[in-house]
């Protein structure tokens, strides 16, 4: 599926501290898909510039993997299919309408990125998703499976169905909000398969159109097991473990440009401008 520029699987499991076992088991794409997301940061800097990310797998390995850099959906999600199938996984691209934050689940179209993981012998396959840039987004892919609750490294998710009109069958994923005791939907999806061209243009449409909120504004994420780390615009906001939030804001681009090395693991491309918006906001995808 993907195109057969080499990708280095050694390089790839050492940058995100990966030592476990390199088999196409449930155990090893729970492992992985954890390490990468624990790892690898969010971010939609070259959107922020007007330029659509290459996702070509070498460029992919060149920026993510050997550099001080990040990713949004696209090129997070196309790296780790190429890693899923080096380790022996059959991988299907999906796309998805993002739920989170819209009137309707067809008021936005299907702009975001997640796969498809097939473990053999396994009766059914797994929703990855490395690439959704939300707090609530899944830590540890989930069998596609309608209305069973899963936990995964302290989130918990559950696929259900959901009317449309189309031919095939749509599924929404939902995350549970501790705060208000109640399933949140992320976004929907069919198991129609995309291909790579699908995804260059649809990557170069949310990289380049002015109305997209990756255009506007910084939106950087870090995870790892005690914070959700979150760069949106000028709010920094801190989510613990344990559930405390703490925000602030940024004042300036010097501050900015600290954070994210210090704090994110990223080095910005220079003359870049960070905080060229002010308005906080949500840009998933």
């Amino acid at each position: 599926m993907l195109d057969s520029i080499p990708f280095d699987l050694d390089v790839y499991l050492r940058r995100i501290g990966w030592e476990g076992e390199r088999r196409a088991d449930p155990a090893t794409l729970r492992g992985v898909h954890l390490a990468h997301l624990r790892a690898l940061p969010f971010e939609n800097l070259d959107a922020l510039r007007g330029r659509a990310p290459s996702l070509d797998p070498a460029d992919l390995m060149a920026k993510l993997v050997h550099s001080r850099r990040g990713g949004y959906c696209y090129e997070h999600n196309t790296l780790f299919a190429s890693a899923l199938e080096a380790l022996g996984f059959r991988v299907t691209l999906l796309s998805a309408r993002v739920a989170l934050g819209a009137d309707t689940l067809t008021s936005r179209p299907r702009t975001h990125m997640a796969l498809l993981a097939e473990v053999p012998g396994e009766p059914r396959p797994y929703l990855a998703d490395v690439g959704f840039g939300a707090i609530g987004g899944l830590l540890e892919p989930v069998p596609l499976v309608a209305d069973v609750e899963f936990a995964g490294a302290g989130r918990r998710h559950r696929l259900v169905h959901v009317p449309h009109d189309g031919p095939l069958a749509m599924w929404l994923l939902e995350a549970h909000d501790a705060a208000k005791d109640d399933w949140t939907g992320q976004y929907a999806f069919t198991l129609e398969p995309f291909e790579k061209p699908d995804f260059d243009v649809i990557n170069w449409h949310v990289a380049t159109n002015p109305h997209s909120p990756f255009t506007q504004r910084p939106y950087v994420q870090h995870l790892d097991a005690t914070r959700h780390l979150l760069l949106d615009g000028r709010l920094l906001k801190e989510t613990r473990s344990d559930g405390t939030v703490t925000e602030r804001e940024v004042t300036g681009e010097t501050q900015a440009r600290r954070l994210l090395e210090e704090e994110f693991g990223i080095t910005a491309p220079e003359g870049m401008t960070l905080l060229q918006r002010t308005e906080p906001g949500t840009a998933r995808r």
